[in-house]
């Protein structure tokens, strides 16, 4: 094994599934946050795969500080109109020119926009109920520095950042993740009525789980209050379904709580994101790079949408210990709660982080001891095998939130 510093000890709490209150959220596809995360991550893809395709190599850029302001709609049943359209922001950095060659970053980034939210948000029509502008500077001078090592097999850190990743996933983190996941895939694919905005909060107490999910719902699909109300009890009874693939605890499922039928006051929008009307978003403000929200593990706060996969270490290492975390677990036998934190040191390979802190909770009748030569050596070969992250990136095989 190599001579990477790697740690492994007792995590300093229980499991999560041991602990009597656990809150989980996670916020869909079509949340204002989530789009910018979304549209940030695919012109991340487009850029690296455009350098890639005219230079042989990924560029410096980031575009991890996407922006949305809401728009103004008035939904009515049958279908309403969008009065003010939303406006998205592309915010960051680029490298236009690369040995002579001019490179049509902005080009590519609203190109990449418009495919992305043509496919994520079908109700929401580009150019009319949203806006899309991009800003690409120029990056900074010494980072590129960092960033250009070509010579180097391995890159160099961009920055002194870290990356939190754990496993394996509760039940209650298990039928949030996964219920936001079937409702805008499968559920959606015959139910138009809802759209991608669906947020999902988890709460367990002791045993029993509270799912509370917010569902746009969209205004051309629905006639009146009753179909409404049909929607969203379809809904909970599908969500209802989720959850009892994942646990035996007894699961309330809660939908769009703040509706008041008397009054007229229901969660029915044009597009089917609240962003239409009043909701902003930016990027990193949501789900981190397992798609969560969990208020009962570490988290990091760096953005991972947006950024480079060569060598940024607020993207590199959310995933890589996110992998690393999954990897043990699927791997070595008694672990019930596993933490992975990497830190980074600013021109450091990547491959070598200042510290690879591993926390363990075992089952009662394993040591440490009995499972930490394991966890070292998964640990090591996925950080010698670093790049794969890099390449899966690229090639859009992993999800950043």
């Amino acid at each position: 094994m190599s001579q990477r510093n790697i740690r492994v000890e007792p995590i300093d709490r229980q499991a999560v599934e041991d602990q009597e209150v656990e809150i989980v959220e996670r916020k869909g596809i079509g949340h204002p946050d989530s789009i910018c995360d979304g549209v940030a991550e695919s012109v991340a893809g487009a850029l690296a795969r455009e350098y890639i395709d005219r230079v042989g190599e990924v560029l410096h850029f980031n575009t991890d500080e996407t922006q949305l302001v809401a728009g103004e709609a008035a939904p009515a049943f049958g279908g309403g109109e969008v009065v003010d359209p939303i406006y998205l922001l592309i915010v960051g950095r680029a490298t236009k020119r690369y040995e002579g060659q001019a490179i049509p970053a902005e080009t590519i980034a609203l190109r990449a926009a418009r495919e992305y939210l043509e496919e994520t948000i079908p109700q929401l029509t580009y150019g009319e109920d949203i806006v899309v502008d991009v800003k690409l500077g120029e990056g900074s001078g010494d980072l590129q520095e960092v960033f250009g090592e070509d010579e180097v097999s391995v890159p160099m850190a961009n920055d002194t950042s870290f990356g939190v990743g754990h496993a394996p996933l509760t039940e209650t983190e298990q039928i949030v993740l996964e219920a936001e996941r079937r409702l805008n895939g499968e559920y959606a694919s015959t139910h138009p009525e809802l759209g991608p905005d669906v947020k999902i909060m988890g709460k367990r107490e002791g045993d029993r789980i509270d799912v509370t999910v917010a569902a746009a719902m969209v205004d051309e699909y629905i006639a009146d209050i009753d179909e409404y109300a049909d929607a969203v009890e379809s809904v909970r009874e599908f969500v209802g379904e989720v959850a009892d693939d994942h646990t035996d605890r007894e699961v309330d499922v809660h939908v769009n709580t703040a509706d008041d039928y008397e009054e007229g006051s229901i969660y029915l929008t044009v597009t089917g994101t609240s962003a239409e009307q009043g909701d902003d978003g930016s990027v990193g403000r949501g789900n981190r790079a397992n798609g969560l929200i969990t208020p009962n593990r570490s988290m990091s706060m760096e953005a991972t949408s947006g950024k480079n996969p060569v060598n940024h270490i607020g993207k590199i290492y959310n995933l890589l210990s996110t992998s690393i975390a999954e990897s043990v677990v699927d791997d070595v036998d008694g672990i019930r709660d596993l933490r992975v934190r990497l830190l980074s040191q600013i021109g450091r390979p990547i491959d070598q982080p200042h510290v690879a802190d591993v926390h363990v909770v075992t089952e009662e009748d394993v040591a440490l001891e009995d499972v930490r030569g394991d966890v070292e050596a998964i640990v090591d070969a996925e950080l010698g095998d670093v790049t794969e992250i890099t390449r899966q990136v690229i090639d859009g095989e992993l999800t950043t939130f």
